[in-house]
């Protein structure tokens, strides 16, 4: 008989018992888990000893880790296996667990106690990280309105848990409205010029809905080759007005998700917060935690790059202009078809497309070269380990040692695109590195995409820019795998400031378009024969085609977001703002109907509200270090060995500035970020 009484949520095992999670395991667990963190608190509170590591920040420190432990397997199943009995259990714990940390924020006599802590001799005996653990705690009392009191403290909390239920809300919406739309198409004739890769996972979608025909889906495994490769320009319009106004109050849904009236009260609600707590606006409030100083060094950050970059898209868009004019005689570029036809100009340029490349990155061979190659760059083990409990049966897991054995952390890889996964990429934590009761325990990571599965009997294989997207995340996976800090707050990519988090994963990209990394990662998924010279001197000399739009399309983004939380205020027309940051840097302007901050789900339901920067900023990191590998040779060990030690094993124990120059030998410069990006000339024609 199974026992209803067992919670496996509750188990102390080392990893969650994913056959056994219920959805009706989930509220019961966090509202246990929450007794105990408060009872925590209270023994805590209830000490009558001065205030000390052991006493106080000890114990504070595992009762989070214990909640988010508990946590972990909820968030994540939500995000990847998405069903509405998990959903509904999903919201009921939001208000508890942002109740509970909105409590601990205001605590008091908790923060007394940090600040009597800080002020003894004891503080000053400690190294650096544990410092920067209170330190950052200090700081976060100040920032979760410790010292509100009557009606502002109780709307500050009432925000909180609203700002909460909001971005699930939110991020609901795009995952439902991106799953809503479908269209099936019974003559093939009608998608020609798609590729074959697309067209058998079409099918296979077809089939599995007890279809006949190809069932075409706005998921972007499916979305993205229809829109650079389908010949019709009437099936491009169609997938593009769906996919541009998902959750909005246009297109085929229009209404039935709309996110319009959530981000203006996300808006709103995070104006009302920054300004309780003492900030003009969310934006000075959310570079408390960032490496950035103020709001006019990311302004002015932005308009550099996008000033920088202007002349060299606008000359991309005018070639491509000419071309379509030329070859088609084609005037005027609808936005649906830019895909279709950058695809067929970078062909002629550059004779290669990424369906050519797509046959030699078979997922598995991807993965298992992948992990060669940092296990060469630093001096690690991976090995595949079977038998472990996972959510879906394409999860695989995998163990990280260093090169004497020593066990350093594991990682959970979902690879594939399926019904109830939300779109796109991402890193999240599983477990972070600690020490328990004197014993460590290693970080575990889940590493998710959404690539095209396996179709019928042939392997899954995908695209570069999918095998860059997967090295990215995995970078993310190092930075929380490889550290040393055995202290949550600081450990892995806990307390990295949110404007240099994304420093490693855009660093390991690089190694995609090496010719000595390549062979690691490539391989026919039919012949095993290696990528074609030709070929992989074609992939590098197109990795920076029409890079000036790529570029103004990020910075365009970013000042969006940024500027929409400093110039905040009631009524303000957010489809208005945007198309005033176009005017300031774009070249491209999508059409009228285009609702694209209604799906901007990084924003609105993810960590980077007022930080969307962080991207361009990271990547002036991230560009200059791997500048040191351009110098040095890709597998330079001491290389490796430097950036293991400086950046990823530190965590957020170290300011983030403080680990670059210790591992370049200098503060950053932009130069490395815009030879890499094909804004200004390669080194050797700066020579000349």
């Amino acid at each position: 008989m199974p026992d209803h009484h067992h919670n496996p949520l509750l188990d102390d095992s080392p990893l969650p018992a994913f056959a056994d999670i219920r959805a009706e395991h989930v509220l019961p667990a966090i509202e246990q888990a929450l007794a105990q963190a408060r009872a925590t608190l209270a023994a805590v509170l209830g000490a009558s000893a001065a205030p000390s590591w052991a006493t106080l920040v000890e114990p504070m420190e595992a009762l989070g880790e214990r909640l988010d432990r508990v946590w972990s397997p909820v968030r994540h199943l939500h995000a990847v296996l998405d069903s509405p009995a998990l959903r509904e259990a999903y919201g009921a714990c939001l208000p508890l667990l942002s109740a509970f940390h909105t409590e601990l924020a205001q605590n008091k006599a908790l923060y007394a106690a940090y600040r009597s802590f800080a002020a003894s001799p004891a503080y000053d005996a400690l190294d650096a990280p544990r410092r920067r653990v209170v330190d950052n705690a200090l700081r976060d009392f100040r920032l979760g309105g410790v010292a509100l009191a009557g009606a502002q403290r109780e709307r500050y909390a009432a925000i909180q848990t609203r700002l909460s239920d909001l971005a699930s809300r939110f991020s609901n919406n795009v995952l439902d409205a991106t799953q809503a739309w479908s269209l099936t198409v019974a003559d093939e004739a009608a998608l020609a010029g798609v590729p074959e890769s697309a067209l058998a996972a079409a099918r296979q979608r077809a089939s599995a809905a007890g279809e006949r025909g190809l069932r075409l889906t706005l998921d972007l495994p499916c979305y993205l080759p229809v829109m650079a490769h389908a010949d019709d320009p009437a099936l491009r319009q169609r997938l593009y007005e769906a996919y541009v106004t998902r959750a909005s109050d246009l297109g085929p849904d229009a209404g039935r998700f709309d996110n319009g009236p959530l981000l203006e009260e996300i808006l709103a609600l995070r104006q009302e917060k920054a300004e309780l707590l003492g900030f003009a606006n969310y934006a000075c409030y959310s570079l408390q935690r960032k490496m950035a100083r103020s709001t006019d060094e990311v302004l002015e950050f932005l308009r550099n790059l996008a000033a920088r970059s202007h002349a060299v898209a606008q000359a991309e868009l005018d070639e491509l202009g000419r071309f379509v004019n030329q070859e088609h005689g084609i005037d005027t570029l609808a936005a649906w078809d830019l895909a279709y036809y950058s695809e067929k100009l970078e062909r002629r340029r550059f004779d290669i497309s990424q369906e050519d490349l797509r046959p030699y990155f078979p997922v598995q061979r991807v993965i298992r070269g992948m992990f060669d190659i940092v296990e060469r760059l630093f001096a690690i083990r991976i090995r595949d380990r079977a038998n472990v409990a996972t959510w879906h049966r394409d999860v695989s897991f995998h163990e990280i040692t260093d090169a004497d054995g020593t066990m350093l952390g594991a990682l959970y890889l979902d690879p594939f695109a399926r019904s109830g996964k939300r779109g796109g990429a991402w890193m999240d934590v599983c477990r972070t590195r600690m020490r328990r009761s004197g014993e460590l325990q290693t970080p575990v990571a889940y590493l998710s995409c959404n690539f095209t599965p396996p179709v019928g009997e042939r392997p899954a294989i995908i695209t570069h820019d999918e095998v860059s997207t997967l090295f990215h995340e995995f970078g993310h996976g190092l930075h929380h795998l490889l550290t040393q800090v055995d202290i949550p707050s600081i450990a892995g990519i806990a307390g990295v400031e949110w404007d240099a988090v994304e420093l490693p994963s855009q660093f390991l990209e690089n190694w995609c378009y090496e010719p000595e990394a390549l062979a690691l990662i490539s391989a026919h998924h039919e012949t095993g024969a290696a990528l074609p010279a030709s070929l992989l001197e074609r992939l590098r000399a197109a990795r920076n085609f029409q890079c000036g739009m790529q570029m103004l399309r990020q910075v365009e983004f970013a000042l969006f977001d940024f500027r929409l939380h400093i110039e905040y205020r009631p009524g303000l027309d957010v489809l208005a703002l945007l198309e005033d940051v176009r005017d300031e840097v774009a070249v491209l302007r999508p059409p009228e109907f285009n609702r694209f901050p209604h799906a901007f789900s990084h924003i609105f339901a993810g960590g980077y509200g007022a930080g969307y920067y962080s991207y361009k900023w990271a990547e002036v990191l991230s560009s200059d270090a791997y500048s040191r590998f351009e110098e040095s040779g890709v597998f330079d060990r001491a290389a490796g060995a430097d950036f293991r030690r400086e950046i990823l094993a530190r965590g957020g124990g170290r300011g983030a500035l403080a680990c670059f120059v210790a591992f370049r030998g200098r503060e950053p410069a932009i130069a490395a970020l815009l030879r890499h990006s094909g804004i200004e000339p390669p080194l050797e024609a700066n020579a000349a």
